[in-house]
């Protein structure tokens, strides 16, 4: 059983989606993390080293998503999964994006797409 830490409410402006003034003009997307980690090693020597530096991850995410426009949420969801696995210590993450503004035709509150990612 891991810890998990968990980062909320990143708001990026992107430019994903499939039409094309999406692409175009962009839009912000929130992205919420939770991230599986000992956290054991790091309250032990108090050392940033030891742990992942939530800073440094939410740029490394930001850019990611700031970058080549994809047409689909589960592209973008799985791309930032990616980024985050990358970083050695997190075991396992829950990736949740939300377009808030997507194009629908319909009163709405949020387009949320969450997955869940882990090393083995």
């Amino acid at each position: 059983m891991s810890d998990q830490l968990a980062v909320r409410g990143i708001e990026v402006h992107a430019h994903h989606g499939v039409f094309d003034f999406e692409r175009r003009d962009g839009q912000v997307f929130v992205i919420d993390l939770v991230l599986g980690i000992d956290t054991k090693p790091a309250a032990a020597s108090d050392d940033l080293a030891r742990t992942v530096d939530y800073g440094t991850l939410v740029a490394d995410v930001r850019t990611a998503t700031e970058k080549d426009p994809v047409d689909l949420i589960e592209t973008l969801a799985q791309r930032i999964a990616d980024v985050c696995l990358g970083h050695e210590l997190v075991e396992w993450v829950d990736v949740t994006v939300h377009k808030p503004h997507a194009p629908i035709e319909a009163t709405f509150s949020d387009v949320a797409l969450t997955i869940n990612r882990s090393r083995t």
